[in-house]
Protein backbone atom coordinates (compact mmCIF):
# COMPACT_ATOMS: atom_id res chain seq x y z
CA UNK A 1 0.00 0.00 0.00
CA UNK A 2 1.69 3.45 -1.06
CA UNK A 3 1.94 5.78 1.89
CA UNK A 4 -0.69 8.21 0.69
CA UNK A 5 -3.47 5.46 1.48
CA UNK A 6 -1.95 4.97 4.66
CA UNK A 7 -1.90 8.74 5.17
CA UNK A 8 -5.67 9.23 3.66
CA UNK A 9 -6.86 6.30 6.00
CA UNK A 10 -4.71 7.84 9.26
CA UNK A 11 -6.70 10.62 8.51
CA UNK A 12 -10.25 9.49 8.87
CA UNK A 13 -9.54 7.49 11.84
CA UNK A 14 -8.05 10.42 13.49
CA UNK A 15 -11.07 12.52 12.46
CA UNK A 16 -13.05 10.20 13.60
CA UNK A 17 -11.59 9.40 16.92
CA UNK A 18 -11.24 13.00 18.43
CA UNK A 19 -14.03 14.46 20.27
CA UNK A 20 -15.78 17.60 20.11
CA UNK A 21 -14.48 21.21 21.98
CA UNK A 22 -15.17 20.80 24.73
CA UNK A 23 -17.79 23.81 24.54
CA UNK A 24 -19.23 25.05 27.80
CA UNK A 25 -23.13 26.08 28.09
CA UNK A 26 -26.32 25.99 29.88
CA UNK A 27 -29.97 25.09 28.51
CA UNK A 28 -32.51 27.57 27.43
CA UNK A 29 -36.17 26.87 26.72
CA UNK A 30 -38.17 29.45 24.48
CA UNK A 31 -40.33 30.60 27.44
CA UNK A 32 -39.99 32.93 30.85
CA UNK A 33 -41.02 31.99 34.39
CA UNK A 34 -44.13 33.77 34.00
CA UNK A 35 -44.62 31.11 30.46
CA UNK A 36 -44.34 34.50 28.54
CA UNK A 37 -42.59 33.81 25.38
CA UNK A 38 -38.65 34.70 25.21
CA UNK A 39 -37.70 37.09 22.42
CA UNK A 40 -34.39 38.13 21.53
CA UNK A 41 -33.65 40.64 24.02
CA UNK A 42 -33.85 37.91 27.06
CA UNK A 43 -31.69 35.75 24.72
CA UNK A 44 -29.11 38.66 24.60
CA UNK A 45 -29.06 39.26 28.66
CA UNK A 46 -28.93 35.39 28.86
CA UNK A 47 -26.23 35.13 26.54
CA UNK A 48 -24.25 38.52 27.73
CA UNK A 49 -24.87 36.79 31.68
CA UNK A 50 -23.24 33.43 30.43
CA UNK A 51 -19.69 34.69 29.12
CA UNK A 52 -19.05 37.40 31.78
CA UNK A 53 -19.84 35.33 35.04
CA UNK A 54 -17.66 36.11 37.70
CA UNK A 55 -14.54 33.49 38.72
CA UNK A 56 -15.94 31.27 35.91
CA UNK A 57 -13.54 28.27 35.03
CA UNK A 58 -13.88 29.42 31.16
CA UNK A 59 -15.76 31.57 28.78
CA UNK A 60 -19.98 29.77 28.47
CA UNK A 61 -20.41 31.24 24.69
CA UNK A 62 -22.73 27.98 24.06
CA UNK A 63 -26.27 27.15 24.11
CA UNK A 64 -28.26 24.18 24.44
CA UNK A 65 -32.08 24.50 23.05
CA UNK A 66 -35.04 22.59 22.74
CA UNK A 67 -36.51 23.77 20.17
CA UNK A 68 -36.13 25.97 16.55
CA UNK A 69 -39.56 27.21 17.10
CA UNK A 70 -40.88 30.63 18.70
CA UNK A 71 -42.95 30.00 21.35
CA UNK A 72 -46.51 29.97 20.51
CA UNK A 73 -45.68 30.47 16.96
CA UNK A 74 -48.52 28.71 15.01
CA UNK A 75 -46.46 29.26 11.26
CA UNK A 76 -42.85 27.89 12.06
CA UNK A 77 -41.27 31.04 13.26
CA UNK A 78 -37.89 30.99 13.69
CA UNK A 79 -36.69 31.27 17.47
CA UNK A 80 -35.19 34.53 18.50
CA UNK A 81 -32.58 32.84 20.16
CA UNK A 82 -30.64 32.33 17.00
CA UNK A 83 -30.61 36.29 16.49
CA UNK A 84 -29.18 36.99 19.84
CA UNK A 85 -26.52 33.88 19.23
CA UNK A 86 -25.16 36.07 16.83
CA UNK A 87 -25.26 39.04 18.00
CA UNK A 88 -23.30 37.76 21.18
CA UNK A 89 -21.04 35.46 19.07
CA UNK A 90 -22.83 32.11 21.07
CA UNK A 91 -22.48 28.61 19.91
CA UNK A 92 -25.63 26.76 19.36
CA UNK A 93 -26.72 23.00 19.90
CA UNK A 94 -29.80 22.83 17.72
CA UNK A 95 -32.40 20.76 19.66
CA UNK A 96 -35.34 19.31 17.82
CA UNK A 97 -38.55 18.50 19.31
CA UNK A 98 -39.68 14.98 19.04
CA UNK A 99 -41.81 13.64 21.19
CA UNK A 100 -45.99 13.75 20.57
CA UNK A 101 -45.44 14.23 16.59
CA UNK A 102 -45.28 12.14 13.70
CA UNK A 103 -43.10 14.85 11.56
CA UNK A 104 -40.29 17.00 12.72
CA UNK A 105 -40.99 19.19 9.60
CA UNK A 106 -42.00 21.82 11.66
CA UNK A 107 -38.56 21.74 13.30
CA UNK A 108 -36.58 21.67 10.07
CA UNK A 109 -38.65 24.21 8.10
CA UNK A 110 -38.28 26.97 11.18
CA UNK A 111 -34.55 26.35 11.20
CA UNK A 112 -34.21 26.83 7.31
CA UNK A 113 -36.09 29.59 7.39
CA UNK A 114 -33.82 31.20 9.60
CA UNK A 115 -30.61 30.20 7.26
CA UNK A 116 -32.25 31.67 4.49
CA UNK A 117 -32.28 35.00 6.28
CA UNK A 118 -28.83 34.76 8.46
CA UNK A 119 -26.68 32.04 5.82
CA UNK A 120 -23.56 31.59 7.40
CA UNK A 121 -23.88 34.10 10.05
CA UNK A 122 -25.94 31.65 11.49
CA UNK A 123 -24.74 28.08 10.31
CA UNK A 124 -20.95 29.19 11.42
CA UNK A 125 -22.59 29.03 15.18
CA UNK A 126 -24.05 25.54 14.53
CA UNK A 127 -22.18 23.03 16.70
CA UNK A 128 -24.57 20.38 16.66
CA UNK A 129 -28.41 19.31 16.73
CA UNK A 130 -29.79 16.99 19.09
CA UNK A 131 -33.01 15.56 18.13
CA UNK A 132 -35.30 14.71 20.72
CA UNK A 133 -34.55 15.00 24.06
CA UNK A 134 -35.53 12.30 26.92
CA UNK A 135 -38.32 10.99 24.23
CA UNK A 136 -36.93 7.36 24.91
CA UNK A 137 -36.81 7.90 29.14
CA UNK A 138 -40.55 9.43 28.25
CA UNK A 139 -41.60 5.48 26.97
CA UNK A 140 -39.48 3.68 29.67
CA UNK A 141 -41.18 1.86 32.35
CA UNK A 142 -39.58 4.43 34.35
CA UNK A 143 -40.95 7.34 32.65
CA UNK A 144 -44.60 5.88 32.75
CA UNK A 145 -44.87 5.50 36.38
CA UNK A 146 -43.61 8.50 36.82
CA UNK A 147 -46.06 9.91 34.37
CA UNK A 148 -43.56 12.59 32.66
CA UNK A 149 -45.52 12.80 29.05
CA UNK A 150 -45.92 11.76 25.84
CA UNK A 151 -42.02 10.34 24.31
CA UNK A 152 -40.74 8.42 21.12
CA UNK A 153 -39.45 5.03 20.94
CA UNK A 154 -36.14 4.58 19.34
CA UNK A 155 -37.38 3.93 16.05
CA UNK A 156 -39.05 7.22 15.75
CA UNK A 157 -36.24 8.92 17.04
CA UNK A 158 -34.42 7.14 14.02
CA UNK A 159 -36.51 8.03 11.54
CA UNK A 160 -36.76 11.41 12.69
CA UNK A 161 -32.82 11.53 12.03
CA UNK A 162 -33.34 10.39 8.54
CA UNK A 163 -35.45 12.72 7.97
CA UNK A 164 -33.26 15.52 9.15
CA UNK A 165 -30.40 14.28 7.30
CA UNK A 166 -32.21 14.07 4.27
CA UNK A 167 -33.60 18.11 4.30
CA UNK A 168 -29.88 19.43 5.21
CA UNK A 169 -28.14 17.32 2.68
CA UNK A 170 -25.78 19.00 0.47
CA UNK A 171 -26.23 22.09 2.87
CA UNK A 172 -24.29 23.93 5.02
CA UNK A 173 -25.66 21.49 7.84
CA UNK A 174 -24.34 18.22 6.18
CA UNK A 175 -21.46 17.37 8.33
CA UNK A 176 -22.72 19.25 11.57
CA UNK A 177 -22.77 16.74 13.95
CA UNK A 178 -26.17 14.66 14.87
CA UNK A 179 -26.93 13.64 18.61
CA UNK A 180 -29.81 12.47 20.90
CA UNK A 181 -30.39 13.42 24.16
CA UNK A 182 -31.89 11.12 27.44
CA UNK A 183 -31.35 10.39 30.74
CA UNK A 184 -27.75 7.57 30.80
CA UNK A 185 -30.06 4.73 31.55
CA UNK A 186 -31.95 4.86 28.53
CA UNK A 187 -28.41 4.62 26.89
CA UNK A 188 -27.59 1.59 28.74
CA UNK A 189 -30.50 -0.23 27.77
CA UNK A 190 -29.64 -2.33 24.67
CA UNK A 191 -33.46 -1.73 23.06
CA UNK A 192 -32.11 1.49 22.63
CA UNK A 193 -28.85 0.80 20.67
CA UNK A 194 -30.87 1.51 17.12
CA UNK A 195 -30.26 5.46 18.52
CA UNK A 196 -26.81 5.02 19.57
CA UNK A 197 -26.06 3.88 16.03
CA UNK A 198 -27.77 6.44 14.38
CA UNK A 199 -26.05 9.31 15.62
CA UNK A 200 -22.72 10.88 15.78
CA UNK A 201 -22.48 11.52 19.63
CA UNK A 202 -24.62 10.49 22.48
CA UNK A 203 -26.05 13.35 25.07
CA UNK A 204 -26.57 12.60 28.69
CA UNK A 205 -28.72 14.38 31.24
CA UNK A 206 -27.50 12.69 34.69
CA UNK A 207 -29.16 14.56 38.24
CA UNK A 208 -27.31 12.41 41.06
CA UNK A 209 -29.51 14.79 42.42
CA UNK A 210 -32.60 12.20 41.77
CA UNK A 211 -30.78 9.00 42.52
CA UNK A 212 -33.56 7.51 45.10
CA UNK A 213 -31.82 4.33 47.23
CA UNK A 214 -28.37 5.00 45.96
CA UNK A 215 -26.45 6.97 48.81
CA UNK A 216 -27.42 10.31 46.75
CA UNK A 217 -26.16 12.65 49.70
CA UNK A 218 -24.20 15.71 48.39
CA UNK A 219 -20.75 13.64 49.27
CA UNK A 220 -21.35 10.93 47.12
CA UNK A 221 -22.53 13.11 44.44
CA UNK A 222 -19.50 12.80 41.99
CA UNK A 223 -18.83 9.12 42.51
CA UNK A 224 -22.77 8.38 41.36
CA UNK A 225 -22.35 11.26 38.37
CA UNK A 226 -19.25 8.98 37.23
CA UNK A 227 -20.51 5.58 37.67
CA UNK A 228 -23.57 7.17 35.39
CA UNK A 229 -21.12 8.75 32.75
CA UNK A 230 -18.97 5.45 32.33
CA UNK A 231 -21.56 3.03 31.96
CA UNK A 232 -22.97 5.22 29.10
CA UNK A 233 -19.40 5.09 27.74
CA UNK A 234 -19.05 1.90 28.51
CA UNK A 235 -22.12 0.80 25.43
CA UNK A 236 -21.74 3.82 22.88
CA UNK A 237 -18.06 2.70 21.83
CA UNK A 238 -16.23 5.61 20.16
CA UNK A 239 -19.39 7.72 19.74
CA UNK A 240 -18.29 11.08 21.93
CA UNK A 241 -20.42 11.83 24.96
CA UNK A 242 -21.57 14.84 25.74
CA UNK A 243 -23.16 15.96 28.74
CA UNK A 244 -26.01 17.97 28.17
CA UNK A 245 -27.81 18.35 31.47
CA UNK A 246 -26.32 18.02 35.21
CA UNK A 247 -26.77 20.49 38.20
CA UNK A 248 -28.05 20.39 41.87
CA UNK A 249 -30.58 22.37 43.38
CA UNK A 250 -30.08 25.06 45.57
CA UNK A 251 -33.23 25.14 47.13
CA UNK A 252 -35.90 22.81 47.10
CA UNK A 253 -37.41 19.23 48.82
CA UNK A 254 -35.09 16.78 50.26
CA UNK A 255 -34.89 14.26 47.50
CA UNK A 256 -33.89 10.98 49.56
CA UNK A 257 -30.57 12.28 51.04
CA UNK A 258 -30.21 14.49 48.70
CA UNK A 259 -30.53 18.40 49.85
CA UNK A 260 -30.88 21.36 47.88
CA UNK A 261 -28.52 24.13 49.26
CA UNK A 262 -26.98 26.67 47.86
CA UNK A 263 -23.42 24.60 49.53
CA UNK A 264 -24.58 21.59 47.77
CA UNK A 265 -24.90 23.53 43.97
CA UNK A 266 -20.85 24.28 44.97
CA UNK A 267 -19.76 21.51 46.14
CA UNK A 268 -21.60 19.65 43.22
CA UNK A 269 -20.07 22.49 40.59
CA UNK A 270 -16.57 21.16 41.75
CA UNK A 271 -17.23 17.95 42.37
CA UNK A 272 -18.94 16.78 38.94
CA UNK A 273 -17.89 20.01 36.69
CA UNK A 274 -14.79 21.19 37.51
CA UNK A 275 -13.37 17.94 38.30
CA UNK A 276 -14.72 15.61 35.37
CA UNK A 277 -15.96 17.87 32.59
CA UNK A 278 -15.04 21.31 32.34
CA UNK A 279 -12.67 21.37 29.39
CA UNK A 280 -12.73 17.72 28.55
CA UNK A 281 -16.59 17.08 28.05
CA UNK A 282 -18.77 19.17 25.97
CA UNK A 283 -20.93 20.29 28.53
CA UNK A 284 -24.17 22.10 28.86
CA UNK A 285 -24.84 22.97 32.89
CA UNK A 286 -28.07 23.22 34.29
CA UNK A 287 -28.70 25.87 34.85
CA UNK A 288 -28.33 29.65 34.67
CA UNK A 289 -31.31 30.69 35.78
CA UNK A 290 -34.91 28.99 36.51
CA UNK A 291 -37.93 29.36 34.12
CA UNK A 292 -39.88 26.56 34.92
CA UNK A 293 -43.01 27.96 38.07
CA UNK A 294 -43.91 24.47 38.14
CA UNK A 295 -40.71 23.35 39.11
CA UNK A 296 -40.61 23.23 43.29
CA UNK A 297 -36.49 22.62 43.07
CA UNK A 298 -34.45 25.53 41.30
CA UNK A 299 -31.17 24.98 39.62
CA UNK A 300 -29.70 28.80 38.78
CA UNK A 301 -26.61 29.72 39.76
CA UNK A 302 -27.24 33.42 39.06
CA UNK A 303 -30.59 35.37 40.34
CA UNK A 304 -32.32 38.03 37.96
CA UNK A 305 -29.31 36.84 35.83
CA UNK A 306 -26.27 38.65 37.96
CA UNK A 307 -22.74 38.06 36.41
CA UNK A 308 -22.16 37.62 40.43
CA UNK A 309 -23.14 34.04 40.59
CA UNK A 310 -25.19 32.99 44.22
CA UNK A 311 -21.56 30.87 44.80
CA UNK A 312 -18.28 31.10 43.70
CA UNK A 313 -17.70 29.30 40.65
CA UNK A 314 -13.59 29.40 40.78
CA UNK A 315 -12.61 26.13 40.95
CA UNK A 316 -10.74 24.12 43.63
CA UNK A 317 -6.87 22.79 43.27
CA UNK A 318 -8.32 19.67 44.76
CA UNK A 319 -11.24 17.15 45.21
CA UNK A 320 -12.90 15.01 47.28
CA UNK A 321 -13.84 12.71 45.10
CA UNK A 322 -11.04 10.28 44.09
CA UNK A 323 -11.05 7.73 40.95
CA UNK A 324 -10.39 4.95 43.54
CA UNK A 325 -13.46 5.52 45.24
CA UNK A 326 -15.30 6.31 42.21
CA UNK A 327 -14.60 2.91 40.78
CA UNK A 328 -15.64 0.92 43.88
CA UNK A 329 -19.37 1.16 45.36
CA UNK A 330 -22.68 0.20 43.48
CA UNK A 331 -22.15 0.05 39.78
CA UNK A 332 -24.59 1.36 36.97
CA UNK A 333 -25.58 -1.54 34.64
CA UNK A 334 -28.62 -4.05 35.14
CA UNK A 335 -30.56 -1.52 37.07
CA UNK A 336 -29.85 1.55 34.70
CA UNK A 337 -30.69 -1.12 31.84
CA UNK A 338 -34.13 -1.74 33.54
CA UNK A 339 -34.76 1.97 34.00
CA UNK A 340 -34.15 2.45 37.21
CA UNK A 341 -31.70 4.93 37.33
CA UNK A 342 -31.06 8.74 37.30
CA UNK A 343 -33.51 11.11 35.35
CA UNK A 344 -33.65 14.81 34.82
CA UNK A 345 -35.53 17.55 37.14
CA UNK A 346 -38.42 16.91 34.77
CA UNK A 347 -38.79 13.35 34.64
CA UNK A 348 -38.00 12.41 38.34
CA UNK A 349 -40.02 15.34 39.78
CA UNK A 350 -43.38 14.92 37.94
CA UNK A 351 -44.43 11.73 40.21
CA UNK A 352 -43.90 13.36 43.45
CA UNK A 353 -43.18 17.60 42.98
CA UNK A 354 -46.57 17.94 40.38
CA UNK A 355 -43.97 19.96 38.53
CA UNK A 356 -41.77 19.69 35.64
CA UNK A 357 -37.94 19.96 35.76
CA UNK A 358 -35.53 20.78 33.72
CA UNK A 359 -36.64 19.21 30.06
CA UNK A 360 -39.93 20.09 30.57
CA UNK A 361 -39.40 23.74 31.74
CA UNK A 362 -36.57 24.14 28.63
CA UNK A 363 -38.49 21.84 26.23
CA UNK A 364 -42.27 20.82 27.45
CA UNK A 365 -40.82 17.29 28.11
CA UNK A 366 -40.65 15.55 31.18
CA UNK A 367 -44.28 15.91 33.03
CA UNK A 368 -46.25 19.17 31.44
CA UNK A 369 -46.93 19.42 28.59
CA UNK A 370 -44.76 22.76 26.70
CA UNK A 371 -45.73 25.43 24.41
CA UNK A 372 -44.58 27.42 22.00
CA UNK A 373 -44.86 24.35 18.81
CA UNK A 374 -46.98 24.82 15.59
CA UNK A 375 -50.57 23.36 16.33
CA UNK A 376 -49.62 20.09 13.75
CA UNK A 377 -46.65 19.50 15.75
CA UNK A 378 -46.22 18.38 19.64
CA UNK A 379 -46.14 19.92 22.16
CA UNK A 380 -42.90 22.23 22.01
CA UNK A 381 -40.22 23.51 24.67
CA UNK A 382 -41.95 25.95 26.76
CA UNK A 383 -39.32 25.89 28.54
CA UNK A 384 -36.91 28.83 29.17
CA UNK A 385 -33.60 28.26 31.25
CA UNK A 386 -31.09 30.44 29.92
CA UNK A 387 -28.32 28.83 27.78
CA UNK A 388 -25.03 30.27 26.71
CA UNK A 389 -21.55 28.42 26.77
CA UNK A 390 -18.10 28.72 26.23
CA UNK A 391 -15.42 26.55 24.32
CA UNK A 392 -12.83 26.10 25.38
CA UNK A 393 -9.20 25.29 23.88
CA UNK A 394 -9.27 21.61 25.49
CA UNK A 395 -10.05 18.85 23.17
CA UNK A 396 -10.73 15.48 24.42
CA UNK A 397 -9.07 13.02 21.94
CA UNK A 398 -10.32 9.24 22.46
CA UNK A 399 -8.30 5.44 22.15
CA UNK A 400 -8.88 5.94 18.10
CA UNK A 401 -7.16 9.10 17.91
CA UNK A 402 -4.34 8.01 20.06
CA UNK A 403 -3.99 4.62 17.33
CA UNK A 404 -4.60 7.25 14.64
CA UNK A 405 -1.93 9.53 15.74
CA UNK A 406 0.36 6.28 16.13
CA UNK A 407 -0.34 5.19 12.86
CA UNK A 408 0.54 8.55 11.12
CA UNK A 409 3.86 8.83 12.83
CA UNK A 410 4.89 5.27 11.39
CA UNK A 411 3.99 6.65 7.67
CA UNK A 412 5.91 9.23 8.26
CA UNK A 413 8.49 7.02 9.08
CA UNK A 414 8.33 5.54 5.85
CA UNK A 415 8.41 8.69 3.97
Amino acid sequence: MRASEFLAGAAALLASGVSAEAYLGFNSGNTLADRSAKFKKDWVQEFTTAQNLKNAPGTFNAVRLYTNIQAYSQISEPIEAFEAAIETDTKILLGVWASGTDTIEPEIKALQTAIKKHGKKLTDLIIGASIGSEDLYRVSATGIKNKSGVGAGPSEIVKFIGDWKKAFQGTALANVPIGHVDTWDVWVNGTNKPVIDAVDWVGVDEYPYYENDKGNNIENSGYLFDRAFDAVQGVVGSKPVWVTETGWPYIGQTWDKAEATVKNAQYFWQEVGCRKLFGKVPTFWYNLRDSNPDNTMKFAITENLSTTPRFDLTCPATFKTTPKASSSGASATSGAASGTGVSSPSSAETSSAGGSGSDAEESGSGSGSGTGSESSTATVPAESSVATGSATSVKGVSAAAVAGMTLLVGVFAML
